[in-house]
């Protein structure tokens, strides 16, 4: 998807202050257990179109409103994903400035954990 020059570059400026990782770092961060919680930033239609076995849907129209209902613990780990890690980096940053110390969006998102072998829902 070809996105607008303006969208790119809140994208880039929220991305200079996040974490982000690959689908690599993530399926290790699984692999080792660590605790997280999967979050698909999507709209609910791609979300029913398909998505990760285990993630929770809080799309980013409105996660900002429900995420310290459904996560009080703002030093939880939150991994975030959209179709391909820009809205995903948006709603990062957000919670970074709402106090989530870890939340980190997934560089490649949808596409990229289409092809990881995942479990799919």
């Amino acid at each position: 998807m070809k996105h607008n020059p303006g969208f790119l570059a809140l994208v880039d400026d929220a991305k200079s202050r996040i974490r982000q990782i690959d689908i690599a770092e993530y399926k290790t961060l699984r692999q080792a257990g660590d605790a997280h919680l999967l979050i698909d930033t999507r709209e609910e239609s791609e979300w029913a179109a398909g998505h990760v076995a285990g993630a929770v849907q809080l799309g980013k129209g409105i996660i900002e409103r429900d995420i310290e209902t459904r996560m009080p613990d703002k030093n939880a780990t939150l991994v975030l994903y959209c179709g391909g890690g820009f809205r995903s980096a948006l709603v990062a940053d957000n919670l970074r400035k709402m106090g989530y110390a870890n939340a980190i969006s997934l560089d490649g998102g949808w596409r990229a954990l289409k092809e990881s072998g995942l479990p799919l829902e």
